[in-house]
């Protein structure tokens, strides 16, 4: 992806409320699967995180994306979005 499709996807999930939380137990099998879930409905979807560890979020992010197969879209604070198209494409990038 290019940066101009990167920040047209950011723009859009500015205004998303978090569909996945992911709490003190971190990233488990049943979290990696609502995130399957999540991707699978809605393609562009916000992930919060608790703890206040910056580089651990940054580590949880890098995982998130290569086991799921999506592309990192933007990381601040204890948010993140993440992006993967599906089947039926939803969002169409410029």
């Amino acid at each position: 992806m290019n940066s101009k499709q990167i920040t047209y996807l950011r723009g859009l999930g500015h205004h998303l409320n978090p569909v996945v939380s992911i709490g003190n137990n971190g990233l488990t099998e049943q979290v990696l699967k609502e995130i399957e879930l999540a991707l699978n409905a809605h393609e562009l979807i916000k992930i919060k995180v608790s703890g206040d560890d910056r580089n651990l979020r940054i580590k949880m992010l890098e995982e998130i994306c290569e086991k799921s197969g999506a592309t990192a879209v933007h990381h601040i604070g204890k948010q993140l979005v993440i992006y993967r198209p599906s089947e039926k494409s939803r969002i169409t990038l410029p």
